[in-house]
């Protein structure tokens, strides 16, 4: 085979990966577990981030009532009960997450104006709603000089058949308007937090079933 067509092949082979993952990969895992309903419906604190050009909505079913969910949520930040997903992973780059086991009483009592943190070095993402049982909603302004967009994290809690909860977590953010930013975003930053975030909702789940 000349180099010709062993660099046309390999090209032919990159622009069908890059449509693989943009039409079925990517809307698979911006919408995991949740239902085209779910993905679609409006949330609280949907406003806070106008035209978000970086939005997933993603639910998993617990086998266990909103009010035996919640304090594992409640908890979660840097320096406190972490995010029950990889620690490893985000103490690679510094975090110090240490994951908990247990809830803890005294990281129970959430408020507006509190801040929960992803790293040590960064700024607290600020607690905009937090009601009991209900809804955790994070949200922040933008950091340019750290480049960090604005952004949403947001977690419902929904009573669901059987005794279980229907957890939906929104993550919306606005990136600036430029191919490397977009392409970074979409191409690396998604697939990462879509990991981390779905063993985090994992973690959720094992916790509150096991009580």
């Amino acid at each position: 085979m000349s180099k010709k067509r062993i660099l046309l092949s390999l090209a032919g082979a990159g622009v069908a990966g890059l449509a693989l993952y943009a039409f079925a990969v990517r809307p698979w895992f911006l919408r995991w577990g949740a239902t085209p309903e779910e993905a679609a419906e409006s949330l609280p604190g949907d406003s806070l981030v106008s035209a978000a050009n970086s939005s997933a909505t993603r639910a998993i079913t617990i086998k266990a009532p909103p009010e035996q969910v919640w304090p594992w949520i409640a908890q979660i930040g840097q320096g406190r009960a972490g995010f029950y997903s990889y620690a490893w992973l985000e103490n690679l780059v510094g975090c110090r997450i240490v994951n908990a086991d247990a809830i803890h009483a005294e990281w129970q009592e959430l408020k507006p104006g509190d801040g929960v943190k992803l790293h040590p070095d960064f700024p607290a993402i600020p607690v905009v709603i937090a009601e009991k049982n209900r809804a955790l909603i994070l949200g922040g302004a933008a950091l340019p000089e750290r480049h960090i967009p604005p952004v949403t994290w947001v977690f419902v809690l929904k009573p669901a058949p059987g005794n279980c909860t229907r957890l939906l977590v929104r993550w919306r953010s606005r990136t600036p308007d430029t191919i490397h930013d977009l392409l970074l975003n979409k191409y690396l930053l998604e697939p990462i937090h879509f990991m981390m975030e779905r063993k985090m909702m994992l973690g959720i789940r094992q916790r509150a079933e096991s009580r």
